[in-house]
């Protein structure tokens, strides 16, 4: 069970990561982008590692509001909630 848990979890933060990665070089060609939406969605499934370490690693988004703000707080429910279990 926990395995499958890490396995699931490393493969929505690779795939955030993917998503972020590809949205730049879309960005740089001048192509269709992904849109917000589906990258902040990712974000919420449980990519939101992913998401904060492509965003880093390839300076993407890291001033686009309200985008910023809200990833932010994805990754502070995120965290919340990630103690909380802890707690409990």
């Amino acid at each position: 069970m926990v395995t499958t848990l890490l396995f699931a979890a490393l493969l929505i933060n690779a795939a955030t990561f993917a998503a972020f990665w590809s949205d730049k070089r879309r960005a740089i060609a001048g192509e269709r982008r992904i849109s917000e939406a589906s990258l902040l969605q990712l974000a919420l499934i449980g990519g939101s590692p992913g998401a904060l370490a492509a965003r880093h690693l390839f300076r993407h988004k890291t001033h686009k509001e309200p985008f910023s703000t809200r990833l932010l707080l994805i990754v502070a429910i995120q965290a919340g909630a990630g103690i909380g279990l802890l707690i409990l």
